[in-house]
């Protein structure tokens, strides 16, 4: 951290707008592996919770399947030294099974939040919060509770 404690507070803020930009909206598991601690936690809305990068990065696959241009959208973020928090948006094609519904081809949205703790360099924890419920509403009457 610098002296005026801006640089911690800026690699943080731009940790998770990596996060969302690149690896989430561009899938790049390249760019997962580089900012995930190797013993990174992650608990996402819509399933259970993955350990290390590349059980996060099986979560993203999943997700990119069942819903293609998948895209995270930051609408509000707050990033202190090791912890941020984000207002989010979610977006897809719904076109493959998602919450054990057939693929419909309709655009679905949600909002959520995201909590994160970095160690200063990588994400050492994410849990996220999204509004399940809207999903299932879009997916129709069939919509189970996992993907």
């Amino acid at each position: 951290m610098s002296d005026d404690g801006v640089a911690v507070t800026l690699t943080t803020r731009r940790l998770v707008e990596r996060f969302y930009d690149e690896v989430w909206n561009e899938a790049d598991e390249a760019i997962a592996h580089e900012i995930l601690h190797p013993a990174f936690r992650f608990r996402g809305s819509l399933g259970p919770e993955r350990a290390g990068p590349d059980g996060f990065c099986d979560y993203l696959r999943t997700v990119h399947r069942a819903l293609g241009d998948y895209r995270c959208v930051i609408d509000d973020l707050i990033a202190g030294e090791t912890r941020a928090a984000a207002r989010m948006r979610f977006a897809g094609v719904h076109r493959g099974e998602f919450f054990g519904v057939a693929p419909t081809g309709r655009e679905i949205s949600w909002t959520g939040a995201a909590f994160f703790t970095t160690d200063g360099e990588r994400i050492v924890r994410l849990w996220v919060l999204g509004d399940v419920d809207a999903v299932k509403q879009q997916l129709g009457p069939g919509a189970r509770s996992t993907t």
